[in-house]
């Protein structure tokens, strides 16, 4: 019986018991519809992240953070060490030392309550410097920003977020104003324009003042959280975390890079730690997905036991006009795999139905820009997973079939 054949007569055997055949299908369509899903949206997710990333923080700039580089749980309290000191940034500073970097900003923060009038709101607390503008891609939408003359004589002036502003001034103006901060009056100098809750870094919610400023008269702290740097230029970057590491080892009197007390990442890193997070995450959830695979897959290994045993007068009477063991087992064998490759495109087209959909609605409720995204890759996957369980499962009914005795499967009522 040739190829051409086998298939034609799976074809009709399923088309003779369509109900089942559907049915039979529902937990493949499930399965394959689950991975597309998770794994549209997780790519989605991705791009979005990488897309604020990218969008709020320049590509040439580096942070310096305490403590040595997070290799497991233990390790993230050292990102609360005080490492990072005044000398350290007179150091980066030197053009000898870090001949590549363009801006160095020193960064301080914290959470305190601004203040104004009766109104009171709990804002994340920035001391920076007039540089964090080109670094975070952050303006005033109104009045100025921190400049170099507040940082060196420790003003008494802040800038608020949009959100921070409208808590406490509503739609009064706020420029010119005085709110209090840790109990001291600070003069409202600039609002930062507005950038959405969609951001990575919140500047909505943010209060900031000169970094000097905060660390005397607020924090009360002679230590910098982080210290930005921001390079000439993108190719520079590498030659440049290079030059950091080298001058903060020699600040530190550290001869080996294993016990460096601080940690280096470029954007670049960032993006690449986030993209391996999300990655995982997404695989993981895939194969979470791929568990429905395993019950579609056992479901047609029972309907197909089942259809064995009502069709085995059918196979004993095409057994005794000719038909061998290899045919009857070629016959179920296909209508197995036929089976589950229905209904893994079945499943394709509705996850990525559902994705789309998915994706439309998340730009709208979170008013942001969710792309929708089609897996080429794991619709290709999942087809291949489909037919391949369908083989597997459906190899032992199949067998089972072609071992009946004509004469015996004739006498079957």
């Amino acid at each position: 019986m040739t190829l051409k054949y086998s298939f034609k007569t799976a074809l009709n055997g399923l088309k003779t018991h369509k109900s089942r055949s559907v049915l039979t299908i529902l937990g493949i369509v499930i399965g394959i519809m689950a991975i597309i899903l998770v794994m549209s949206l997780g790519q989605g997710a991705q791009d979005l992240i990488l897309g604020q990333i990218q969008g709020q923080v320049s590509s040439s700039v580096i942070e310096i953070a305490p403590g040595r580089q997070p290799k497991g749980p233990t390790d993230f309290l050292s990102m609360f060490s005080d490492s990072l000191k005044q000398k350290d940034l007179e150091a980066l500073m030197k053009k000898s030392n870090v001949p590549h970097a363009e801006k160095i900003m020193p960064l301080v923060f914290g959470s305190e309550s601004a203040v104004y009038g009766s109104e009171t709101y709990q804002a994340t607390l920035y001391g920076m410097t007039d540089a964090a503008g080109t670094m975070y891609n952050v303006y005033p939408g109104d009045g100025r920003f921190i400049t170099e003359e507040d940082v060196k004589s420790y003003a008494d002036v802040v800038v608020l977020g949009s959100k921070v502003k409208e808590e406490l001034f509503g739609n009064d103006s706020a420029v010119g104003q005085k709110i209090k901060i840790k109990g001291r009056n600070f003069n409202v100098v600039g609002i930062l324009a507005s950038k959405g809750q969609g951001m990575i870094i919140s500047f909505d919610d943010t209060v900031i003042v000169p970094y000097t400023t905060a660390q005397r008269y607020i924090l009360g702290i002679k230590y910098f959280n982080h210290i930005i740097i921001q390079a000439d230029s993108d190719a520079n970057v590498p030659e440049t975390v290079n030059d950091i590491k080298i001058t903060l080892r020699n600040s530190h009197n550290i001869t080996d890079p294993a016990k460096d007390d601080f940690n280096v990442n470029s954007q670049a890193d960032a993006l690449k730690m986030v993209s391996t997070i999300t990655d995982a995450l997404t695989l993981f959830l895939a194969a979470i997905a791929t568990i429905s695979l395993l019950v579609g897959g056992i479901g047609i290994m029972n309907i197909m036991l089942v259809s064995v045993t009502e069709r085995t007068r059918e196979i004993g009477l095409r057994k005794a006009l000719g038909a061998t063991e290899s045919d009857v087992l070629t016959q179920f064998l296909l209508e197995a795999v036929i089976l589950t490759a229905i209904g893994g495109i079945i499943g394709i087209f509705l996850g990525a139905s559902l994705s789309f959909l998915t994706s439309l609605v998340l730009s709208n409720v979170l008013a942001t820009n969710w792309a929708f995204t089609f897996p080429v890759g794991a619709a290709i996957l999942g087809l291949g997973v489909a037919a391949l369980v369908g083989l597997i499962f459906g190899l032992y009914p199949a067998r089972q079939a072609s071992r009946k005795s004509p004469i015996e499967a004739l006498r079957y009522e």
